[in-house]
C-alpha cells in the first residue's frame, strides 16, 4: 500500500566515491597501487528512484550497468572534519544501486558525470537505518545480485578509503550539511567487466544487500516514448 521514494528526497549534495575496493582498483590500467585520494563525482537526485521502482534504460544507450554500494547520510554539519570525529557526523545508513550508462562515462577524457546522471538509472533505499555505532559499518558484507546470481561481494573492512577518511576528505573542500548523501564505492563485478559485458535489460531484477541495513531491489524497464 506504499511507494518507496529515495530516503532523502532533496539533499543539497550527493557525492559518490569511485574505485574504493582493492579488486575494483586493480581493474584499471594504471596499475594495482592504491590511489592517494578518493575519486569523486556528483549525482543528482533525479537520477535515482526508490526501492521497488524500476530503473529506466534510456534510448541513447543499452549499456545500463549496476553498482551496489553503501550510503551514509550526514546528520551534523561540519567543515574540515577530523577522522577521529567523522563518524559523529553520520545520521543514517542506506543502500545504493549506482546505475551507470557505461559508454556515456567515456564520452570525455576526465569526467563521468554524463553517464552517472541519466534520469532514474540508479536507486537508493529501501530506507534509512539510524547510525549508532561503528560496528554497523566496520566489517559488514555487501552483495549485489542480478536475477538471483551474485555479481558483486566484498566487505567494508577492505575499503581503500574508510568511512572516516571519506568524510574527512570531502569536508576539506565543502561543508557537509544534514541530509547530504555520500555513496561510498562499489566492489568488483560490474557487468562492464564481464567478457563479453553483460548489460541490464528489461525484466532483470537487481538486489543490493548489506548486513544490518537491508535489501534494495529494483527491476528494469525501457524509457517510454523513446527518443
Amino acid at each position: 500500500d506504499i511507494v518507496y521514494e529515495i530516503p532523502v528526497p532533496a539533499p543539497e549534495k550527493i557525492i559518490c566515491v569511485g574505485v574504493n575496493y582493492p579488486d575494483r582498483n586493480e581493474e584499471y590500467k594504471d596499475g594495482p597501487a592504491a590511489p592517494s585520494n578518493p575519486s569523486l563525482f556528483i549525482r543528482f537526485p533525479r537520477s535515482f528512484v526508490g526501492h521497488g521502482a524500476p530503473l529506466v534504460r534510456p534510448p541513447e544507450s543499452p549499456q545500463l550497468d549496476y553498482e551496489g554500494e553503501i550510503v551514509i547520510v550526514i546528520g551534523k554539519a561540519g567543515r574540515r572534519i577530523a577522522e577521529a570525529d567523522a563518524l559523529g557526523h553520520i545520521a543514517a545508513l542506506s543502500l545504493c544501486n549506482e546505475g551507470t550508462i557505461r559508454d556515456w562515462v567515456r564520452h570525455a577524457k576526465f569526467n563521468v558525470t554524463q553517464g552517472k546522471n541519466f534520469d532514474r538509472t540508479g536507486s537508493i533505499g529501501p530506507w534509512l537505518v539510524p547510525f549508532t555505532d561503528e560496528a554497523q559499518i566496520a566489517d559488514i558484507s555487501l552483495v549485489t545480485r542480478v536475477n538471483g546470481e551474485v555479481r558483486q561481494q566484498d566487505r567494508t573492512s577492505r575499503m581503500i578509503f574508510s568511512f572516516r577518511k571519506i568524510i574527512n576528505y570531502v569536508s576539506t573542500f565543502t561543508t557537509l550539511v544534514p541530509g547530504d548523501v555520500i555513496v561510498t564505492g562499489t566492489p568488483t563485478g560490474a557487468g562492464a567487466r564481464v567478457d563479453p559485458p553483460i548489460w541490464l535489460k528489461p525484466g532483470d531484477v537487481i538486489e543490493v544487500e548489506a548486513d544490518g541495513i537491508g535489501l534494495l531491489s529494483n527491476g528494469v524497464i525501457d524509457e517510454e516514448g523513446g527518443r
